[in-house]
């Protein structure tokens, strides 16, 4: 039997219905699947784009520049050649925006005659870290500024260039001769030019207390007493003449493990306007408990003449980027922290005392 209009009607309906809806749910889908390409490529569009470090920087013609590393908040040290002075930034930092602090700087040649030095006519030739005079006839001495005597005097035709000069420290003219002499705390050497740091301590040339360390220095030494640190929710004990641990830990105490875990001391002797750069002391964990290290210079006044790497995992260098005049003491300070998941689990303070003596040798 035929079904009737109505019925066939209806039908037709219910179809067209059935069909809109699938349509309907066929067009959302494809819009939501379009919609979620277009996210897919914007975003490997854009993450391939952004960087995620600063540009290299290069070192000045006539310098170098100490750092590697490009990340954010990370230092880059320049220094020049001898003969030249930098201008511009000694330091730049990678700052969050992904650019430089400072300006690029520039090793520009030093001219020691352009102050015109040389007296009395005399001709000044420039050279690396000095300068000569050719003097007049009638003149002498390093700025043509006396006479020509009578007589010579050795010490004063040979005081300038290292290569002929007399006397490491004082020369005194002597008739028909002279002799070197040295500044206190040294003694002149077998050669009779030269200048021998005197050794207090090994001497025991010195008024040290028992309790005090007797440090030599070039020229002179220093008596050092080592105490632990006090701190508000920590003690120390003292391990070692030079180290300091901390003891453990109260329970309920939250800011005691905040406190080093250790702190020692040690004392350097140089003398004045070391060559840098140069490593002056490393820092090593001798086992390492967690899947970091951290090295980083605390502050100071002597925070502009150091500056910290790592050399190896477990091993940070402490790093003397410019030279320093003496007489000076610097105190510095290296934390060596130690991570595990970023979370911290222990701090080592290893504080350096610098003596800068007053003279180069």
């Amino acid at each position: 039997e035929c079904p009737g209009t109505q019925e066939l009607q209806s039908s037709l309906r219910q179809a067209h219905k059935l069909l809109s809806a699938h349509e309907a749910s066929y067009l959302q889908s494809l819009r939501s699947l379009r919609k979620k390409l277009s996210s897919l490529q914007s975003g490997a569009t854009h993450g391939s784009a952004r960087p995620s470090t600063c540009t290299k920087l290069e070192a000045p013609i006539n310098g170098r520049k100490l750092g590697k590393v490009l990340l954010p908040g990370h230092e880059v040290h320049f220094l020049c050649d001898l003969g030249y002075e930098l201008v511009g930034s000694e330091t730049r930092q990678c700052k969050e925006s992904l650019t430089w602090s400072g300006q690029q700087p520039v090793c520009k040649e030093l001219n020691e005659c352009a102050s015109s030095p040389c007296a009395n006519a005399g001709t000044c030739t420039d050279e690396v870290n000095g300068f000569t005079c050719a003097c007049a006839k009638g003149w002498a001495g390093p700025t043509c500024q006396s006479p020509t005597p009578t007589y010579i005097d050795e010490c004063e035709v040979f005081h300038n260039g290292q290569a002929g000069r007399l006397c490491l420290h004082a020369c005194v003219n002597t008739p028909g001769g002279y002799r070197c002499t040295c500044p206190s705390g040294y003694n002149v050497t077998h050669d009779g030019r030269s200048c021998k740091d005197i050794d207090e301590c090994a001497t025991r040339q010195n008024n040290c207390t028992r309790d005090q360390l007797c440090v030599n220095t070039y020229g002179s030494f220093q008596c050092v007493k080592v105490e632990c640190p006090r701190f508000r929710d920590a003690t120390y004990v003292k391990t070692s003449p030079t180290r300091c641990e901390r003891n453990p830990c109260p329970v309920d105490n939250k800011a005691c493990p905040q406190a080093p875990n250790a702190i020692s001391h040690h004392h350097m002797s140089v003398v004045s306007n070391l060559s840098a750069p140069r490593v002056m002391f490393r820092v090593s964990a001798v086992r390492v408990m967690g899947d970091a290290l951290r090295f980083a210079l605390l502050g100071g006044r002597a925070r502009r003449h150091f500056a910290v790497q790592r050399s190896d995992r477990q091993t940070g260098e402490l790093l003397l980027v410019s030279p320093v005049q003496g007489p000076a003491v610097l105190d510095v300070e290296v934390e060596m922290s130690e991570l595990e998941r970023r979370a911290l689990l222990g701090r080592y303070i290893t504080k350096i005392t610098v003596f800068v003596s007053q003279y180069e040798f």
